[in-house]
């Protein structure tokens, strides 16, 4: 690990850290108008949501490292108090990547960009119209983090009116594979949220998991299953009984393989391809019986998969099973 102290640090290095180390960031593309009326737009990845009753959101639109000097959506918000905050999709980056450039005060980004501004209708500040999310906000208040280059400005916004694509829901609900958004790392690294790069973790239960210390001390020390597999299994109400792994373990060797000829590796080899568990398990339990020195290995490699596939039921069983090795 190395060590570092921000005041043994420029501040550009300062900051390459923080936008290197904390990502993927989501984008917050505010929308601005000056008091000529003006309109402006520019990317934020200091960004977040911070309640729902009231809506809250803010960004922080940071002094520049160079000299101190503000943005025009600093200056545009502390002064009209209303903005409009829109999602970035992996469709539009490429434009809001040309909207973050520092152009002279007064000149238009949507031109510049090529993006849609569109009318609001509660606040001046124009929406994007090829953002399927947008929000039109108020200035709430703003929290100054410092008064030196590089400082930043937290502006803290009120939600006033949502603004959704239909396309976007399902079931109610957001579809984040639709939605394919775009989030900022460091240098000009970015995350598309789409495809596998989403996945799903359960909650944890509302009747609350064994935990991670309830866990038998051979799974801990499992050089297969991680830290994640592990946590997995704690999410869970009870850990099987003698009776339902014994009674698991009879209704599988039902399916052992009895062919003399059986080559375990090759059967082993396209469980693993095709994420087949249950195979694995079977080949696993076949080198039990041979006193094979993988069988342990193997059998804890069926119940990660399993628990991969959301088969708790059955990682569980094929987790115990793997501990009547080590009596």
């Amino acid at each position: 690990m190395r060590h570092i102290e921000p005041k043994d640090l420029s501040i550009s290095e300062v900051l390459s850290l923080l936008l290197g180390g904390i990502n993927p960031r989501p984008i917050a593309l505010v929308a601005t108008i000056s008091e000529n009326g003006n309109n402006n737009l520019a990317p934020f990845s200091f960004f977040n949501a911070f309640g729902a009753n009231p809506p809250i959101v803010a960004f922080s639109p940071s002094s520049r490292v160079r000299d101190g000097s503000h943005k025009d959506t600093y200056h545009n918000l502390k002064r009209t108090k209303e903005c409009t905050i829109q999602v970035v999709t992996f469709d539009m980056v490429e434009q809001v990547n040309l909207a973050s450039t520092e152009y002279e005060t007064g000149i238009d980004e949507f031109v510049k960009s090529g993006l849609t501004p569109i009318p609001s209708d509660l606040v001046k500040s124009a929406r994007v119209k090829e953002s399927p999310f947008q929000m039109e906000c108020r200035l709430n208040q703003i929290v100054y983090l410092g008064e030196g280059k590089g400082s930043g400005n937290l502006m803290i916004c009120e939600v006033i009116k949502f603004h959704i694509d239909e396309w976007i829901m399902e079931d109610n609900q957001i579809d984040p594979f639709k939605m394919d958004l775009v989030a900022r790392n460091g240098a000009n690294y970015y995350t598309r949220a789409s495809g596998d790069a989403i996945f799903e973790v359960e909650r944890p239960l509302l009747t609350k998991g064994i935990g991670y210390d309830q866990l038998p001390e051979s799974m801990k020390l499992s050089s297969i299953f991680t830290g994640n597999d592990l946590a997995k299994f704690g999410n869970s109400e009870k850990i099987p009984s003698h009776q339902e792994v014994c009674a698991f373990i009879e209704q599988m060797e039902k399916k052992l393989p009895i062919d003399p000829e059986l080559e375990p590796e090759h059967l082993l080899e396209r469980a693993i391809r095709d994420s087949d568990y249950e195979m694995m398990l079977l080949v696993g339990m076949y080198l039990k019986k041979q006193n094979h020195l993988r069988a342990k290995t193997i059998i804890e490699r069926a119940a990660q998969v399993a628990l991969h596939n959301n088969q708790r039921e059955f990682a569980w069983n094929a987790a115990m099973l793997s501990i009547q090795f080590d009596h």
